[in-house]
């Protein structure tokens, strides 16, 4: 048996160490955590990927070299490769929802709106499988709630491809610690 865990984050270089892309960081944190080889290309699914093995269950952490809004096109490829079924994908992703420092897991959850989970959900037919949904909601977003529609989304955009500060990324060192001693529990399950 082997688990499929996704990032998601864009990759181009310009958007390392943005809001957009904490999947594609936590991977990174996650690869150095279980002592992995460096992610390599793989081109059959249009993504890094590196094996390892986390609490003895083998493991594969993949950031498609889609943008965030096409991972599915990623996910679907290597999911079909493994042959495994969607319970054994674990997303790992941004979530506006969810204040900054804390984080979710959910299983079987509608996207929320985030197109990345939907195009993940569309191209694996399933929405049967595990998220870490990682907080970014802070004061900046409060204030979109009272703007126009048009503006609201160009603040959206603009705050999820932001980079996040040094506290920020103090604390988001932290909340990693958190969530690999969660995740220990759903690659388990």
């Amino acid at each position: 048996m082997i688990k499929l865990i996704i990032g998601l984050g864009n990759p181009d270089p310009e958007y390392q160490n943005t809001r957009h892309n904490i999947g594609f960081q936590f991977l990174d944190y996650l690869a150095k955590k279980i002592d992995s080889p460096d992610f390599e290309f793989e081109k059959k699914f249009n993504a890094s990927a590196v094996k390892g093995k986390i609490d003895k269950v083998a493991v594969l952490l993949a950031k498609p070299h889609t943008y965030v809004n096409k991972s599915g096109e990623s996910a679907a490829k290597i999911k079909t490769f493994l042959k495994i079924k969607p319970t054994d994908l674990i997303l790992i992703h941004d979530d506006l929802d969810i204040p900054f420092g804390y984080f979710k897991i959910s299983f079987g959850k509608s996207s929320g709106g985030h197109k990345g989970v939907g195009s993940v959900m569309k191209a694996v037919k399933s929405k049967e499988f595990y998220r870490i949904r990682i907080g970014l909601a802070n004061s900046t977003l409060k204030k979109a709630r009272s703007l126009s529609d048009a503006k609201r989304n160009i603040l959206v955009r603009d705050f999820v491809l932001s980079k996040f500060t040094k506290k920020e990324t103090e604390a988001i060192s932290r909340l990693f610690k958190e969530i690999y001693e969660r995740l220990l529990e759903t690659v388990r399950l």
